[in-house]
């Protein structure tokens, strides 16, 4: 006997239940008549959108929830259909559940039983656990189902097939990050090894706020092997055929996606992340100041690969201490991606600061005020575009920089959404390069020149910072794995180095807490992330 399940990777708006159960009811009759499925999956949390938040705690959120599920199946008749939602039961408890619809009613439930509580996950704070095993029948193939966490750790997996399940359905909302895709795989080989049973993995595509996720859904059998993957980062509706012989599943292999390597699959996550914050959110486009220096360059790539090259407005603001080189690339830039582009002086707004403040600085001698008064007036003429225009400002500083405070307050950091937050400037070289490859679009020297804020005369950021190639990975030791300023001096970087570095990092936190938020692509980014207090008093020997 054979069965077809259809695997829907598809992009949610969180808390737009309605049009989320328009889109599952469209999507589940299109596998019912157009790809003959039996049955479809869909990701975790389907109905609210992945994560929902405290619109959890509404009541009037959850009867939506409620209404739309008996909405979905009186609609989806002639298919099973398992998706997630949150289910509201008895006695006020909230669950991560998914629910098997059938013949107009709800068939099954299953209720998740690993919360995640760690990174960008919050689960504990509004569900309850099951714990509970849910196996049913389709076509005559016992199909069990988990949730997310549920794979990464031993124990659901292990009891549907105790329970007799052939095969397992996992639904998820899976961040995320560099890598990711291949220890996705290696988790649940680790339950295909333990259960024995083939796993059919559905993953959430597409951005909600800082988040991106990259679906490549897949299927492993019961070997360990991949036998079906979903693209990256694309709406689809896959299936996969599953023969039923001699009491086991056996998946038949169908279309194998290639994994992306990682510096393209980052690429495209911030293009994902970019697209749909700007389009959820209702913005008609997007504005960014363009400076002739790598980050701005490949915001601007990013944003048009996004957006579309009319929705896009580039503005150069030259100083006093601008490079021709820097005018000169900015503008070939903004013509090979065909955005919107035009150039506005920052100098006589510079001036008039300078003589307003002339008294209040008497006998005070220059320093980086000045330097900051330029990268404000630039934010002053950016969010100005961006309040008559409608559009979103895109900031362009990277995680080097905002790790270390290496960017000014109301100046380069305003704006409603930071591309690069958390990609660092190592990254960035590395990014610029793959796009390149695809098509040349930022001039070769923008990549090689020494990197500089041309906030004051031949200004280079190494003057403020270690090199690069000695920043990003002493930032990687602490932001990112929680090392200690001594095991990182262990790892054979100078003493001074790590101290200054370190200093930097803890000092402006209370920078980062005004940043706009990013697109996550590292395992840990500031804000979901890594949380710490702006007031400490933690010291280090």
């Amino acid at each position: 006997m054979r069965i077809r399940i259809a695997l829907a990777q598809i992009d949610l708006l969180v808390g737009a239940v309605r049009e989320n159960a328009r889109r599952i009811v469209e999507a589940s009759c299109h596998a019912r008549d157009a790809l003959e499925a039996a049955l479809i999956v869909f990701p975790e949390l389907t109905l609210a959108g992945y994560p929902p938040e405290d619109l959890l705690l509404r009541q009037d959120f959850l009867d939506q929830i409620e209404q739309s599920l008996s909405d979905i199946a009186e609609r989806t008749r002639g298919i099973d259909v398992v998706l997630g939602f949150p289910e509201r039961a008895g006695g006020g408890a909230l669950f991560n559940s998914a629910a098997v619809l059938r013949d107009g009613g709800i068939h099954k439930i299953y209720r998740k039983h690993v919360l995640p509580n760690y990174g960008v996950f919050d689960e504990k704070r509004h569900f309850t656990s099951g714990d509970q095993a849910c196996v049913f029948d389709v076509g005559g193939v016992p199909v069990g189902i988990t949730i997310c966490e549920d794979l990464w750790q031993a124990g659901a997996v292990e009891q549907s097939a105790r329970a007799g399940a052939k095969l397992v359905l996992n639904l998820n909302a899976s961040p995320f990050h560099a890598g990711k895709i291949h220890e996705r795989a290696a988790a649940a080989r680790a339950r295909v090894e333990a259960a024995g049973t083939p796993i059919v993995y559905v993953n959430l595509v597409g951005g909600q706020d800082e988040l991106v996720f990259d679906g490549a859904s897949f299927v492993m059998d019961a070997a360990g092997e991949v036998v079906m993957r979903a693209p990256e980062f694309e709406e689809v509706i896959e299936t996969v055929d599953f023969d039923h012989a001699d009491d086991r599943a056996v998946p038949i292999r169908g279309v194998l996606a290639p994994a992306d390597d990682a510096t393209a699959s980052v690429y495209k996550a911030l293009v994902t992340g970019v697209r749909d914050y700007v389009s959820k959110n209702g913005f008609p486009g997007a504005v960014l100041g363009l400076s002739g220096g790598i980050d701005s360059a490949l915001t601007l790539a990013i944003a048009v690969d996004a957006l579309g090259a009319d929705r896009v407005e580039a503005v150069m603001m030259p100083s006093r201490y601008t490079a021709d080189m820097s005018l000169e690339d900015a503008r070939q830039e903004a013509v090979t991606l065909g955005a919107n582009y035009h150039v506005i002086p920052i100098e006589p707004a510079f001036r008039a600061f300078l003589d307003v403040l002339k008294e209040t600085f008497a006998g005070l001698p220059p320093d980086t005020t000045e330097e900051n008064i330029q990268a404000r007036c630039r934010g002053v003429i950016l969010m100005a575009i961006s309040n008559k225009k409608g559009t979103i400002l895109l900031t362009t500083g990277n995680k080097s920089e905002m790790s270390v405070g290496y960017a000014t307050l109301y100046g380069d950091m305003a704006g409603g959404f930071a591309p690069l937050k958390d990609v660092p400037k190592m990254r960035v070289y590395r990014l610029a390069e793959y796009r390149n490859a695809v098509a040349p679009v930022i001039p070769q020297r923008v990549i090689e020149r020494a990197p500089s804020a041309e906030l004051a005369a031949d200004q280079r950021d190494e003057d403020s910072l270690p090199p690069y190639p000695v920043l990003d990975p002493i930032l990687a030791l602490y932001v990112e794995q929680d090392q200690s300023v001594e095991d990182i001096i262990a790892a054979g970087f100078s003493e001074a180095d790590v101290r200054r570095v370190v200093t930097l990092v803890d000092r402006n936190e209370y920078k980062r807490r005004q940043s706009p938020p990013g697109v996550r692509i590292t395992r840990r980014a500031f804000g979901r992330d890594r949380r710490y207090p702006i007031t400490s008093g933690f010291r280090r020997p």
